[in-house]
């Protein structure tokens, strides 16, 4: 494992006017995690904010009740990923849901089209005949210029609904609807594209039973929870109040079996149990199946698989989309490797390697570099972009991924001010970005990034930390402990899932399955030992039993033939430094 600081989460220790009911461990974990009263820790809908603060939401309404009222065609222009298609499957089903029948969906190809809306798929769409009345973007748009102008010519209105981060200037739409464009004050800018739309939803929904036209019995748009959450959390979005009442309440759907049948056959492809899920399968269970579709194929069929009524049509979908994420697995383990090669053929240690890096491989695939920017920052703690080919034979596709301390878009936008028409196009968010440059520019991108990095970040932004919430006490290490910790969340991004550090003898140790070690660890204070697990370690690791290992560890509930127990589950192992005790 990549050596890392150990770093303890800071903040209030004691709690005296809020969480007077919860266990003392569970009051501690809060705070640290910025909260400060009982309200945060509600989930129900009514704590929701209010959709009407969102800018431009009434003109969206108008011109969606419009549609509705005259019948009229519309259609949503998704993304390839995993929020593009929960985002896609609300618009479609919530919309049927309010009275509009002529509706239907498009996805831009990654490889063909690349992201968002582009004057070539409105060509198409009038070529083929199929041009809509209405045009509505989910969870994109907001940099679509030349694509909207191409859809207004054509004679479509269009609704824009994006949580990106817009540029200078924003497009000239019918109506935009995105908490991070300028001049909107609604509270929760961490929204997802999914959210966004479910918002649009209730907005609508309102102003339909308000003006007598909402259809008898009302639809529940509650129904569609557990696709805004799915979509929340795979977009690794931050959890502030706001995305964990939507993720909490998709999960209870989903537990309840209520969830749409494509949610529940992936989980089962899986072998994942729907009744007792967390927020954690949903980013790592179903989100990764889900997004193989749009990394490999065509993320048509994850939408198909989201929407699909009939459950035998919902496996079968669910398991065709099981084998497009074992291939992505495999072409991910052959690139890391390549990249690797690459890294060390730069420099042997960190030191050498410059503060961002941009690597390239022709033989890359567009639809995987994304993971594999993201195995490479972890590997060496550096922002990372990873570029494939593009089909032109002229272009490079990049997808960035970054550390904290750097906004990788802004980054990107330093580069583009100081080298006019190097960057093609770019976008993206804080931690996350892709871009466009000309193949034969990857040396002076290169640079640039590099010192675009430099100029934000210090030598220690580079030293790789992990945060814990310190150690667990002898009565807190409990299967007890496990279970009330995999209640109390949606846990996510910026409200992160509990982490423990303790120093432990290591009575035995073996590899199992030949990549995954094997523990049984004794707290060094003495008490009953516990089984532990470090997955994906490879068969090489330190012999631990001869000087004990602090160990940085979630406690997990492991049930084995039919007996549940303690198990820790081990993200970081180091030997220990002081063996006197």
């Amino acid at each position: 494992m990549t050596p890392r600081k150990i770093l303890r989460r800071s903040g209030p220790s004691t709690v005296t006017d809020w969480g007077r009911d919860l266990p003392p461990l569970l009051r501690r974990l809060y705070a640290v995690r910025g909260v400060t009263s009982d309200d945060e820790l509600a989930y129900t809908l009514k704590h929701l904010a209010s959709p009407m603060s969102l800018r431009g939401i009434d003109r969206a309404v108008t011109l969606l009740a419009e549609a509705i009222e005259g019948q009229q065609s519309v259609l949503i222009l998704g993304d390839f990923d995993a929020d593009g298609a929960t985002s896609t499957a609300v618009a479609m089903l919530g919309l049927s849901m309010l009275g509009l029948g002529d509706v239907d969906f498009r996805v831009p190809s990654r490889f063909a089209d690349g992201y968002g809306l582009t004057p070539g798929i409105i060509h198409r769409l009038v070529e083929e005949g199929a041009a809509p009345d209405l045009l509505v973007t989910v969870d994109n748009g907001i940099s679509a210029h030349e694509g909207i102008a191409a859809a207004r010519a054509a004679g479509m209105k269009v609704v824009v609904t994006d949580h990106h981060l817009a540029g200078d200037s924003l497009p000239d739409a019918d109506a935009i609807v995105n908490p991070n464009q300028p001049g909107c004050p609604f509270l929760s800018k961490n929204a997802a594209g999914v959210g966004v739309m479910f918002y649009v939803l209730t907005a609508l929904r309102k102003y339909l039973r308000e003006s007598g036209r909402l259809p008898s019995p009302e639809p529940n748009l509650g129904s569609l929870l557990d696709l805004v959450a799915l979509g929340t959390v795979a977009d690794v979005v931050p959890l502030d109040h706001n995305n964990r009442i939507f993720v909490e309440q998709g999960l209870r759907r989903i537990r309840q079996g209520l969830a749409r049948p494509g949610i529940l056959a992936l989980l089962e492809v899986a072998g994942r149990d729907h009744t007792a899920i967390s927020s954690t399968d949903l980013g790592f269970v179903v989100g990764p199946r889900l997004n193989a579709a749009g990394r490999l194929d065509d993320m048509s069929i994850g939408i198909a698989c989201l929407l699909a009524d009939n459950p035998g049509e919902a496996r079968r979908l669910a398991t065709e989309l099981d084998s497009f994420n074992r291939e992505r697995r495999t072409i991910e383990r052959e690139m890391k490797a390549q990249a690797q090669e690459l890294l060390a053929s730069m420099s042997l240690d960190l030191e050498g390697l410059p503060w961002g890096l941009a690597l390239f491989d022709p033989d890359w695939h567009q639809g995987v570099i994304g993971i594999l920017a993201a195995r490479i920052r972890e590997q060496t703690h550096r922002p990372t972009i990873a570029f494939a080919p593009d089909d032109d034979g002229i272009h490079i596709k990049g997808s960035a991924r970054s550390i904290p301390g750097l906004h990788i878009r802004d980054a990107l936008a330093v580069v583009d001010t100081r080298h006019p028409g190097l960057l093609k196009k770019f976008g993206g968010h804080a931690m996350a970005a892709g871009m466009t440059i000309e193949r034969d520019q990857l040396e002076r991108f290169s640079q640039a990034f590099d010192r675009a990095v430099r100029d934000t970040l210090t030598s220690e932004d580079l030293e790789a930390a992990i945060v814990t919430d310190g150690p667990l006490s002898p009565s807190e290490m409990s299967l007890e402990t496990a279970q009330l910790l995999k209640k109390a969340g949606p846990w996510g991004q910026h409200f992160p899932e509990p982490l423990f550090d303790g120093e432990f003898r290591v009575i035995s140790q073996r590899i199992v399955g030949e990549n995954h070690l094997k523990m049984v660890l004794q707290p060094v204070d003495g008490q009953v030992a516990v089984d532990g697990i470090a997955f994906n370690t490879g068969p090489e690791v330190p012999d631990f039993t001869r000087c004990g290992a602090r160990v940085v560890y979630k406690p997990d509930a492991n049930t084995f033939r039919g007996r549940t127990s303690l198990q820790l589950l081990i993200d970081y192992l180091e030997p220990r430094r002081d063996t006197s005790r």
